[in-house]
């Protein structure tokens, strides 16, 4: 306890310094941050379709010889499908967190296979912000939702 006689706190003054240091740093950053949260979202809808649910798809594919159907749908990525064509090698699932991920705006991808857009593939994407189909949706095809809004 001897130790602590010789210590002294922070005097007013010191604590305002520091709160007007944090106040200019968050005046600073804060408006570089506002208004980025739309991009972000996008971002987010991009990588889940083009990276996480892509290699998901990926990985069923190797292991089955086929994709999940339309009806099957991206849950045959956590639940190994009843429905037929009823996969012969799963290994699920195949998503780290076990679950389906919804896009940032709250609602499911959208998954078709075969594709509308990709025959010999699938179509994967998200409405945007909007919900519905339209200029900002988020997909895995090269002409709608290439850009940011």
């Amino acid at each position: 306890m001897d130790r602590f006689k010789n210590q002294r706190g922070l005097t007013l003054v010191e604590i305002l310094l520091v709160v007007m240091i944090i106040g200019i740093i968050a005046a600073m950053v804060v408006p570089n941050i506002a208004g980025r949260g739309e991009e972000a979202r996008f971002l987010i809808a991009r990588t889940d379709i083009e990276a996480n649910l892509a290699s998901a798809l990926d990985m069923y594919e190797l292991d089955n010889g086929r994709l999940p159907t339309t009806e099957q749908g991206l849950n045959a990525l956590i639940v190994e499908p009843v429905t037929s064509p009823v996969p012969n090698h799963w290994k699920g699932p195949y998503l780290k967190k076990k679950r389906i991920p919804q896009d940032p705006w709250g609602r499911p991808y959208v998954y078709r296979f075969p594709g509308e857009q990709n025959p010999a593939g699938y179509d994967l994407m998200s409405y945007g912000s909007d919900g519905i189909e339209s200029e900002d949706d988020i997909t895995n095809w090269a002409v709608a939702g290439s850009e940011v809004e």
